[in-house]
């Protein structure tokens, strides 16, 4: 009886753990459907985005066209969460590897608690090193 009685504080301090995961997971799977759209209402008003040498500070609305065009000229196939950092309800890194019909790459997002809100600040899609 007292076991059952410790289980919903329990559950409590595993929820964050839980969700943590699936944050990544949620991005990994828009990524490898190339839906730039839904992966947008994950972006920061302005994040930092660098696509293979080009850098530079986007709106979420910029951001989206520059993955839309990425996709559109990219085809994803398939999508591997290499590393993923979430020890803090206010922080989250992963790094994800995309395959498309034109390579593979890697994938950084940085997330930052924005307004009580996980939401991606910084985006890096870099050729994959053979």
């Amino acid at each position: 009886m007292t076991k059952r009685r410790f289980l919903p504080v329990l559950i409590l301090f595993m929820l964050p753990l839980l969700t943590t995961a699936a944050e990544i997971d949620v991005i990994a799977d828009l990524f490898k459907s190339g839906n730039s759209a839904e992966l947008s209402k994950h972006f920061a008003q302005s994040l930092d985005v660098t696509l293979l040498k080009e850098e530079n500070v986007y709106s979420k609305t910029q951001a989206e066209l520059v993955l839309k065009k990425f996709f559109e000229q990219n085809k994803p196939k398939a999508v591997k969460v290499l590393h993923r950092v979430n020890t803090s309800n206010t922080y989250r890194f992963g790094v994800l590897l995309l395959s498309t019909d034109k390579g593979n790459y890697r994938v950084s997002l940085t997330m930052n608690s924005i307004k009580g809100s996980l939401q991606i600040i910084e985006l890096r899609i870099e050729a994959e090193k053979p």
